[in-house]
């Protein structure tokens, strides 16, 4: 049981940020395998959200979209779009979970194209969705990613989500909420924050089997690295069991570790 690949790792520790009684709004995938796993762990009363309205449902299984009637099963509340980024502007989310194709130092992320032509771009990917309103509106922000230099580069080809801007008080200057921006930062060799006052990207702990040099080998610009630099804790048994036997039974998610 003790062995895992590394989805599993990033599922349990994902799902060890979310505390009892916390807002967290999920897309599907990981990110709604974590929000689960931390309902049946630490977590009973988390609240998840999805983007097509469903809030605090009992899912009966892992859906497949955003949209999944199971997002919908025995939920507080049956609504819409609207609905849930209008809890997002009134400050009433603690996390959400974002991914893409590029992400920079400041936490900034791209899910709209690479290349520099915008209308002719070398690969286009499906854009913001309403990834820019919870990037803006949410408190922390959460992305679970493989790591390697391309993804986390020094310049973005495009800024979808908002991230700290440019470092420093930007983010808030640009008119966001102070108080809100990237939080966690979840690879399959690293798990990073960001620096209080500069908003760069920080190491926090190093995942089992990868050593400095895999991270910053694995990074397209310089690291910050705390100076309680700890390993990061292996999912239990606990964890392992209930994630593979309840949580995700048919290997969707876990499967591609």
């Amino acid at each position: 049981m003790a062995e895992y690949n590394a989805m599993e790792l990033m599922i349990c520790v994902a799902s060890r940020n979310l505390e009892d009684g916390a807002t967290v709004v999920v897309g599907t995938g990981a990110p709604c395998a974590a929000a689960m796993l931390a309902q049946k762990t630490r977590a009973p009363n988390l609240c998840t959200m999805f983007e097509a309205g469903g809030i605090a449902p009992r899912l009966p299984a892992m859906p497949i979209s955003v949209g999944d009637s199971r997002t919908f099963y025995k939920a507080l509340h049956a609504g819409s779009m609207p609905d849930v980024m209008e809890t997002c502007q009134r400050g009433m989310v603690d996390y959400c979970f974002l991914g893409g194709a590029q992400i920079d130092m400041y936490g900034n992320i791209n899910s709209t194209l690479i290349g520099s032509e915008h209308h002719k771009p070398k690969v286009r990917f499906p854009g913001s969705g309403g990834a820019n309103d919870l990037a803006s509106l949410c408190w922390r922000i959460m992305v679970m990613t493989s790591q390697d230099a391309k993804r986390f580069t020094e310049k973005l080809d495009f800024v979808t989500s908002p991230g700290y801007l440019d470092g420093g008080e930007s983010r808030y200057e640009a008119g966001l909420p102070a108080g809100t921006g990237p939080y966690r930062i979840i690879t399959n060799m690293a798990i990073m924050g960001f620096d209080e006052t500069s908003k760069r990207m920080k190491v926090l702990s190093v995942n089992p089997g990868y050593s400095r040099d895999d991270i910053q080998d694995n990074c397209g610009f310089d690291l910050l690295w705390s100076d309680k630099l700890a390993d990061t804790k292996p999912p239990s048994s606990d964890e392992l069991r209930i994630l593979r036997e309840e949580v995700d039974p048919n290997g969707y998610i876990i499967g591609r570790g």
